[in-house]
C-alpha cells in the first residue's frame, strides 16, 4: 500500500492527523509527498518511510511553498506507484496526480482544491495586488482542468463531511462515501473547573476568519485565548482589544487539552470542510460556537453541544455570544456526542472500506 499526502511542512493540521491514523492502520505502507520538513512534523510522521519529490531540493521551498504551486502537479506526476496494490491519497489538492497503473485507488478527499474551485474567494483573501490576482485566475482555470482529469483516475472517493461529498459530486461528477476524520476523544477529559474565557485553537490564516472572534470578543469585553501561529497574527493583533490573549503555537498537547477543558466555549468562525478542533472541545465537554456552514453542520447540535451563528459577520457572532449561557449545556452529553467521531470509529470504517475495495467489492 502507498499513502499519498499533499505536503508535510505545516504544524498541527487535521490532514496530518488523518495521515497518522492511516499509517497506524496500515503500518507497512510507504508515504509519498511533495515536500517534507521534519522540523515541523511530529515524531510519529517523521518515523514513517517518507518519499519526497524533487521539490524537496528547491531553494526556499519551506518558507515560500505557495509560490511554487505550478510545480506541484509535476511533483506528483513524477511518482510511479503502479507497483502497489492499493493507493490512498489524503488530499485537498495535488496528490491525485500520482501514476497508479492497475492499483486500486481511493481518494480520501479533504476537499476539492479550494483555490481552484473557489477561486474568487481564495484570490480575494490570500493573494497580493491586482496584477497577481489577474495572473492567478487563468492559472487556476488550468489547475481546475488538471484537477478534474486527475480525479477521473481515482476509482473510489471518500469525503470528510456531507458538504465535501456534495462538492465532490459538483466538481468531479462522482459519488462519495462519508467517513469523518479521526478525533482523539479518549485523550480529552471533562474538567470540574471552568475559567472565564472563550477559546480558539487554529492556524492563523485569513480564511480561518479568526478576525470575527477577535472583533466580537473585543466589542463585548469577553476574554478570548487564541492558541496557534500563522501569517495572520500581526493583522489580528492590530484589531484586538485588551481582553484578547495570543498564546502562540503550543507544542505540548496536554497544555492545549487543558485550555479546551477549562474554556467557557470554543469559537469556530471559519467555514471548514470538517473541523476537528470543535470536536476536541466537545470531547472535553465544552460547547462549540461555530459558523453555520461546512463540517460544523455535521458536528454541532444547536442547543445541545453548542450553537451556530447564521451569517459570517461580527454582528452575527456577537449576538450569539451575548446570549450564551454556560449553565444550558451538559458536559457529559456533549462528550457522548463527540464519541461517535473517535479515531477508533475512523479506523474501523476505513479498514472496512479498504478491504471491500481490495476484494473487488
Amino acid at each position: 500500500m502507498a499513502l499519498v499526502h499533499d505536503y508535510l511542512n505545516q504544524k498541527g493540521g487535521g490532514a496530518e492527523r488523518v495521515l497518522t491514523s492511516l499509517f497506524e492502520l496500515f503500518p507497512r505502507a510507504d508515504v509519498y509527498t511533495s515536500i517534507w520538513q521534519p522540523s515541523n512534523m511530529p515524531a510519529a510522521i517523521n518515523a514513517m518511510p517518507i518519499h519526497a519529490s524533487f521539490m524537496q531540493r528547491l531553494p526556499g521551498i519551506f518558507n515560500h511553498h505557495r509560490w511554487f504551486f505550478p510545480l506541484y502537479p509535476l511533483a506528483f506526476q513524477s511518482f510511479d506507484l503502479s507497483g502497489y496494490d492499493v493507493v490512498i491519497t489524503n488530499t485537498q489538492g495535488f496528490a491525485n496526480g500520482v501514476r497508479t497503473g492497475a492499483a486500486s485507488t481511493i481518494c480520501y478527499c479533504l476537499t476539492p482544491m479550494r483555490w481552484a474551485w473557489n477561486t474568487d474567494e481564495y484570490v480575494g483573501r490570500e493573494a497580493g495586488g491586482r496584477a497577481v490576482q489577474l495572473g492567478l485566475r487563468p492559472a487556476m482555470r488550468a489547475l481546475r482542468s488538471w484537477d478534474r482529469w486527475t480525479a477521473s483516475h481515482m476509482q473510489h472517493f471518500i469525503g470528510i463531511s456531507r458538504v465535501v461529498a456534495e462538492r465532490i459530486r459538483r466538481a468531479y461528477g462522482r459519488e462519495a462515501a462519508v467517513i469523518y476524520p479521526p478525533v482523539e476523544v479518549r485523550k480529552h477529559r471533562v474538567s470540574r473547573k471552568i475559567d472565564d474565557y472563550f477559546l480558539v485553537v487554529s492556524r492563523l490564516a485569513p480564511y480561518k476568519r479568526i478576525d470575527l472572534a477577535v472583533q466580537a470578543c473585543t466589542r463585548l469585553g469577553l476574554q478570548l485565548k487564541i492558541v496557534g501561529a500563522g501569517r495572520d497574527r500581526e493583522r489580528l493583533e492590530r484589531m484586538a482589544g485588551p481582553t484578547i490573549e495570543f498564546l502562540g503555537f503550543e507544542p505540548d498537547d496536554n497544555v492545549v487539552r487543558r485550555h479546551y477543558a477549562r474554556c467557557k466555549a470554543f469559537l469556530f468562525p471559519g467555514e471548514e470542510d470538517f473541523g476537528i478542533s470543535p470536536l476536541e472541545a466537545q470531547a472535553s465537554g465544552r460547547p462549540a460556537i461555530a459558523y453555520a456552514a461546512g463540517g460544523a453542520l455535521d458536528t454541532i447540535l444547536p442547543g445541545v453541544t453548542g450553537e451556530l451563528f447564521a451569517a459570517q459577520t461580527v454582528d452575527s457572532l456577537a449576538e450569539v455570544l451575548g446570549k450564551f449561557e454556560l449553565s444550558s449545556y451538559d458536559p457529559q452529553r456533549i462528550r457522548e456526542h463527540a464519541l461517535q467521531f473517535d479515531s477508533r470509529v475512523f479506523k474501523r470504517q476505513m479498514k472496512e472500506f479498504v478491504e471491500r475495495v481490495a476484494n473487488g467489492a
